[in-house]
């Protein structure tokens, strides 16, 4: 039941993008530990698209009756999942490979304030769930 009250949150979507920022955070901090890798083609992650397709209303939502059939429309979110990708790019700006040290560094932290805001997003909204079940006032 409790399963059935979270899925119509944002919540889920939200957890969704804590996912996709934990992987982001792997990701930076690899390309950030080979910055001085011959070679060495830097990594980004693929998520907030994905999930704004997902939460478009005015896209159609497909039924799927057989296991087989293809997905069509918008996507439910439970299906959507970060992807690490390397994109193509053909500068070095450091010389050695494609990994910008200041750019990465820029990345890691607008990824720890999105994590950080999408910990407390989740945080109040379990604490208005628990509240409502409680028959409490939220403070």
């Amino acid at each position: 039941m409790i399963k059935n009250i979270v899925s119509k949150t944002t919540i889920p979507a939200v957890l969704k993008s804590l996912d996709a920022g934990m992987l982001r955070a792997r990701t930076i901090a690899n390309n950030i530990a080979n910055v001085t890798t011959p070679g060495y083609k830097r990594v980004e992650v693929s998520f907030e698209d994905e999930l704004r397709k997902a939460l478009d209303k005015t896209r159609l939502k497909g039924m799927k009756t057989d296991g087989k059939h293809l997905d069509i429309g918008r996507k439910n979110i439970s299906k959507i999942k970060p992807r690490a990708y390397r994109p193509h790019d053909p500068t070095m700006p450091s010389g050695v490979n494609n990994v910008d040290i200041d750019m990465e560094m820029a990345k890691l932290a607008e990824n720890q304030l999105m994590y950080n805001m999408s910990l407390k997003f989740v945080k109040g909204g379990y604490a208005k769930l628990n509240a409502a079940v409680q028959a409490k006032s939220i403070r």
